[in-house]
């Protein structure tokens, strides 16, 4: 491999890490522009609570656990040791995303880009901001926001795609 070669191997990782970290921004950014505009308008109407449709509410509530209000405590100490959790899964996916060479790897950027956006709100603002309220009737569903859609949608992908893969390796 001569030097050519080199530069143009690297021109490409280059390019790649580019491509992939512009794809978490655009997700970081979609769930952060969600969150401010939910945040501002209940600030200036005074209303957490928006009535959108008959299955669908928009209700601004804060969120000190983790997906879904999940394991929601008041206690500093399991706040911090979740936090620290979320930093070191982030660590890993960023791995499993720069090792993966094939298409999953665009269901682990999209779990990165929305842990991305839930980790920064638990620094900037020590908790999450929930406001997509699914119901039917009096049957609610966990409060949950955009992050938490792009984790669950990438998360379903790895499975479905762990689970076909398996199937036509197997079959």
């Amino acid at each position: 491999m001569d030097v050519k070669d080199i530069h143009m191997l690297i021109k490409i990782k280059v390019r790649k890490f580019f491509l992939n970290f512009i794809f978490v921004l655009i997700l970081f950014c979609i769930d952060r522009f969600s969150k401010i505009y939910i945040i501002e308008l209940s600030e200036k109407t005074n209303v957490t609570e928006i009535y959108l449709t008959s299955f669908l509410n928009s209700y601004l509530v804060w969120n000190t656990g983790i997906a879904f209000g999940l394991f929601s405590l008041s206690s500093e100490l399991t706040y911090n040791l979740f936090t620290a959790l979320i930093v070191v899964i982030n660590l890993i996916i960023i791995y499993l995303a720069v090792v993966t060479k094939d298409f999953r790897r665009y269901f682990f950027l999209l779990i990165l880009g929305g842990s991305f956006g839930n980790l920064f709100d638990r620094f900037y603002y020590g908790s999450v901001p929930d406001f997509i309220d699914f119901h039917i009737g009096n049957l609610h569903w966990f409060i949950f926001n955009i992050a938490d859609i792009f984790i669950t949608v990438g998360v379903i992908c790895l499975i479905l795609a762990e689970l076909l893969y398996k199937k036509e390796t197997n079959g």
